[in-house]
């Protein structure tokens, strides 16, 4: 299972946007430079999290991107929903059998995983970062 690159980026942004400037614009190309991607690939990232209404964007010389208010309660999954769209894993068994024993394991897996996601908040990961060495 592996999620794409526009993820792995996402979530890089929006914990540098927390743990760096949480109420201040930040432009894509210092966040883009950051994480060494190009603006425009980081741009349509962003415009997605701006869409999941994560993310604020103002135009001109002093805009950028900043987190929305209330920030905090945004979730790992919530990042990666925005990116990826709400697909299951797991979703095809042979035959199309509901009862299908292998279909059933890996679907609570998955429920599993994404209640952890669900419950990893980039606050969380922005405070650990806050207090490291």
């Amino acid at each position: 299972m592996k999620y794409s690159k526009a993820t792995n980026y996402a979530l890089h942004t929006m914990l540098f946007l927390a743990v760096a400037t949480p109420e201040r614009h930040v432009g894509v190309h210092q966040l883009a430079e950051r994480q060494e991607v190009s603006t425009t690939y980081l741009s349509k990232i962003l415009t997605k999290l701006v869409k999941a209404g994560m993310v604020e964007s103002i135009s001109g010389a002093n805009g950028g991107y900043k987190l929305r208010p209330n920030w905090e309660s945004i979730s790992f999954l919530d990042i990666i929903q925005a990116i990826e769209g709400p697909t299951s894993l797991f979703d095809y068994c042979l035959g199309h059998n509901p009862e299908c024993l292998i279909q059933q394991v890996m679907i609570s897996a998955e429920e599993k995983m994404l209640n952890e996601l669900k419950h990893q908040k980039i606050v969380d990961l922005a405070k650990q970062m806050a207090v490291a060495p």
